[in-house]
């Protein structure tokens, strides 16, 4: 017997269809359901490839005595946070007040008159454990307070409603700190170590923006601390040595349950990739080029050609963490499609190999999966280029065991649902199912990340891999009616509008595009991506935009009466935050275009997030990318035969552009050089091109 999920899209939401529990997806009706017969909503958010999420929806929303109690005295909805980002950060926020922290699955219980919540939480077991009460006996006492305690309620609600609107009601500052870019820097930079933490993860855009500092430090570094390109650089080999990396095939895990590295969680999202793969070739770029960062990037882009393409080229979501040792099993094991046990590398590695293996990696017959006693996560013990019958080890016995005799390039289809992975009669291990859904946003990391890739590395098949994701993201995904973006992508189908990150982020991949395709001559044209970059920022401007206080909403007008609050979302998460992606944009646009308005705007934007970047500069790292862009911004005018040579270095506010009929170079002149809106003395050296940049990128 299924629910009223068994015919969604999404993939997550098709995952609880067969559960007893009574699903809503979030539409008006059950809303005014829920309204109609004063029952609290039980509002559960989640995504497919999330463990914790599939591990209660095995447990609790598969008990027939949960499921009996949830349907008489609630209104249970679920909702995929990945189509509907902008319910799950105002929910997820409101967790955070409540409790200090976050994560998924999120559980929600709201009022139903005002939507605003009351109780929330994330994984609630069946039965205690883990310090967390059993979800029955939760449910019961949720009732019990709903019913009894109407004032208690009341008040709570006022609280996180006040909070909530004191985040979202920004206004704007007169001026911009002329210090702020740099007091924001020291107080961001220390984030990006490994020390003191419990589990590791990427961190992005925090490390993107230190390493971009590292170009100040030769002015005013403090003699003794780590620099920034000391803690990019450790964070860049932590990435491509640890654990967190799939060193047989390629791709990174979401992040590690340790501090050293070492066990992930094992989902392999869209978006971490393709941030990883930036900020590998900007770290190349900066002069850290250890053979283990080109092999980590070089593998990442084999993954994603051959289990993360569509046939049409865009690129899908996510996998699971989760996988089937056995088509016979009911669960699937964490991790199993990628640990292996002592005995299984020795048998398929033979003395030799398995010799050569325990050189390189950290081995041992224990395991070191705690969770999995007598497993093994693949961990590199150095940097360098690995020995030729290490590679042979990697790429051939243990790759085939995984995904029987076929080339590292080949198309491997993926198992789009559990079932899928249970029945498909696979020539090595069961992989893990994959989420085929495209995201906008998520796209657009990877096509950004694939771009800089083929500036530094020079491999055609990366901005090749680009062009076509890009391109059929702007030829598919519009609205047949109002023509606008749309974010999600299933199968061919087109569907809900595109938040604010899809708009900046696209915008961004679309401007990076526009710089990698510069100095080629083919169709479609460098000016081609930049028109549709201009197009897009107009339509986000016009979508988005508060022309009040400044800054871009989260969601168009349209969806706000759903909203508690209608955001404009500054704080990074796992990917950078729209606004401060959105300022950088502005700003580069202003350079390649010629238009002031763009930087007028990147000002008006940096005058509304000036006071939390002032007094929480540790949540808004790419506000700071934003502002360094406005502060520091560069063009450099150069002939197409000197661009690849720049664009392989680290110039990180520097925009390019061509000399035109209209616009020549003058006589003698090799490239002009333009600080904001200060063009400097003609160049008539490379050497001085370089030395104006450097000048150029650091004065402010």
């Amino acid at each position: 017997m299924t629910n009223r999920l068994a015919t969604s899209p999404s993939l997550y939401l098709r995952k609880h269809a067969e559960n007893p529990v009574d699903w809503w997806p979030w539409i008006p009706e059950a809303l005014e359901k829920a309204r109609a017969e004063d029952k609290p909503i039980f509002l559960s958010i989640g995504y497919s490839s999330c463990h914790w999420c599939t591990v209660m929806e095995g447990e609790a929303f598969s008990n027939p005595e949960i499921a009996a109690f949830l349907n008489e005295h609630f209104l249970p909805i679920k909702v995929d946070r990945e189509e509907r980002p902008d319910l799950d950060s105002i929910y997820m926020q409101t967790l955070q007040l409540m409790s200090g922290q976050g994560g998924w699955p999120l559980n929600v219980f709201l009022a139903p008159t005002d939507l605003v919540p009351f109780y929330a939480g994330t994984y609630f077991p069946v039965e205690p454990r883990f310090g967390r009460p059993g979800f029955l006996a939760l449910l019961q006492r949720i009732l019990q307070f709903y019913r009894q305690e109407k004032d208690k309620i009341e008040d709570m609600k006022g609280q996180i409603l006040a909070a909530l609107t004191t985040l979202s009601e920004l206004v704007p500052e007169d001026t911009v700190p002329t210090d702020l870019l740099r007091s924001g820097i020291q107080k961001i930079q220390p984030l990006v170590s490994s020390t003191g933490a419990v589990q590791q993860f990427p961190m992005m855009p925090y490390a993107q923006l230190v390493l971009r500092s590292a170009r100040f430090e030769s002015a005013d570094g403090i003699p003794g601390s780590t620099t920034a390109l000391e803690r990019a650089k450790e964070r860049g080999m932590a990435l491509v040595l640890g654990g967190i990396f799939d060193h047989v095939a390629g791709g990174f895990h979401r992040y590690t349950v340790d501090a050293t590295w070492t066990v992930p969680h094992f989902e392999k999202m869209l978006y971490d990739n393709g941030q990883i793969v930036e900020f590998l070739s900007d770290l190349w770029a900066q002069g850290i080029q250890d053979a283990a960062i080109r092999r980590a990037v070089q593998l990442t882009i084999d993954w994603l050609a051959r289990e993360m393409t569509a046939p049409a080229g865009y690129f899908y979501a996510a996998q699971d963490a989760d996988s089937f040792a056995k088509p016979e099993d009911r669960e699937p094991e964490e991790g199993e499609f990628y640990v292996w046990r002592w005995q299984e590398l020795q048998e398929l590695l033979g003395d030799e190999g398995f010799r050569a293996l325990q050189q390189a990696f950290d081995l041992s017959p224990g395991g070191n999966f705690p969770d999995r006693p007598g497993y093994l996560v693949l961990q590199r013990k150095q940097g360098g280029e690995l020995p030729a019958a290490v590679e042979s080890a990697l790429k051939t016995h243990l790759f085939r065991a995984r995904y029987g005799n076929q080339d590292e390039r080949e198309p491997f289809p993926p198992a789009v649902d559990a079932q899928s992975a249970r029945l498909h009669p696979w020539p090595g291990r069961i992989p893990p199912v994959t989420d085929t859904k495209m995201i906008v946003s998520w796209n657009g990391l990877m096509i950004s990340g694939l771009a800089r890739a083929y500036q530094v590395f020079g491999t055609e098949e990366y901005l090749q891999m680009a062009l076509r994701a890009a391109q059929f993201i702007l030829s598919q995904q519009r609205h047949p009616e109002t023509g606008s973006l749309l974010r999600v992508n299933y199968d061919g189908i087109a569907e809900v509008p595109a938040k604010s990150e899809d708009y900046a982020l696209l915008i961004k991949a679309l401007l990076d595009l526009h710089q990698a395709c510069l100095p080629l001559v083919g169709t479609p044209s460098a000016e081609y991506w930049l028109e549709a970059a201009v197009n897009l920022q107009r339509e986000m401007d016009s979508q988005l935009w508060d022309p009040v206080a400044g800054g871009y909403f989260v969601s168009d007008a349209q969806s706000a009466p759903e909203l508690l609050v209608r955001e404009k979302e500054f704080q990074d998460n796992a990917t950078p935050a729209a606004n401060g992606i959105a300022i950088a944009n502005l700003a580069r646009l202003s350079a390649v275009t010629g238009d002031p308005d763009y930087l007028e705007r990147a000002e008006e934007g940096l005058k509304t997030f000036a006071h939390m970047m002032s007094t929480q500069p540790r949540s808004c790292p790419s506000l700071f990318t934003g502002l360094d862009w406005y502060a520091n911004l560069v063009k450099v005018t150069l002939p197409a035969e000197h661009l690849s040579t720049f664009q392989q270095q680290s110039w990180p506010t520097t925009a390019f552009t061509l000399p035109t009929e209209a616009d020549p170079l003058p006589e003698g002149a090799v490239g002009l050089v333009c600080w904001g809106s200060k063009c400097l003395a003609p160049a008539h050296s490379l050497e001085q091109v370089q030395s104006q940049i450097s000048k150029g990128q650091n004065r402010a």
